[in-house]
């Protein structure tokens, strides 16, 4: 993967939320939907989850690491946190993921992660880190 289609990513999407106000970025459609902050705050997450699977994947195969999302976005209050600091989070989780990604070695991506609640299903880290890029595009469309 080129890891420097990530790094183009989050400096555009830095320019584009300095264009968002705090209003826009903590308007819920309704209780159940997550704001756009939320949205943020899940990518945040997904950052933490997805650096530990890049770095786990590297030494140990099959490892199972999932998250539970809804959890996460509620356990963490992200909807009361100032949205500045969701942003500053959220940029340092992925530039820490561009500097991983950058440093896996070739032949340590066709190694395997189980990234599934119920059936196991090995995934390479080639496709995990593909997966994560097309995971954060499509979420910050939401925003």
């Amino acid at each position: 993967m080129n890891y420097q289609i990530l790094k183009n990513i989050i400096d555009t999407e830095l320019q584009r939320f300095e264009t968002i106000s705090e209003e826009e970025w903590s308007y819920k459609i309704s209780p159940e939907k997550w704001s756009k902050k939320e949205i943020l705050g899940h990518l945040c997450d997904s950052a933490f989850t997805n650096i530990r699977r890049f770095v786990v994947t590297q030494y140990k195969e099959n490892d199972n690491i999932v998250y539970d999302q809804d959890f996460w976005v509620k356990a963490q209050h992200y909807q009361n946190i100032p949205v500045s600091e969701i942003i500053v989070l959220w940029k340092s989780l992925n530039f820490q993921m561009v500097h991983t990604v950058e440093n896996i070695p070739d032949e340590a991506l066709k190694r395997t992660c189980d990234t599934t609640k119920t059936v196991h299903q090995a995934f390479t880290l080639e496709y995990i880190i593909q997966d994560y890029v097309d995971h954060l595009q499509y979420h910050l469309k939401a925003i």
